[in-house]
């Protein structure tokens, strides 16, 4: 769901690192060129950004966003 921050298993800050993983995805790169370009050497880092599934921009879909705007103009009829 969120970028996860630090490695499960060892604990190195991966955070940071998606955005540029995605980057150079998109400039066709591979996934192990890719990794090893960011520093990645270690297996349980590299599972923790190649796994890593982006939810965020799919839940945001079904923010309450329209039914806020309904109380509040519930309210106001007041």
């Amino acid at each position: 769901m969120i970028i996860p921050i630090r490695c499960f298993s060892c604990g190195k800050v991966t955070g940071d690192l998606w955005e540029r993983y995605l980057k150079l995805i998109d400039e066709g790169i591979t996934d192990g060129d890719a990794m090893d370009q960011l520093g990645l050497k270690r297996y349980c880092c590299r599972r923790m950004i190649m796994t890593h599934v982006d939810l965020i921009e799919k839940l945001l879909k079904y923010t309450p966003d329209g039914r806020n705007e309904k109380k509040l103009q519930l309210g106001k009829d007041d």
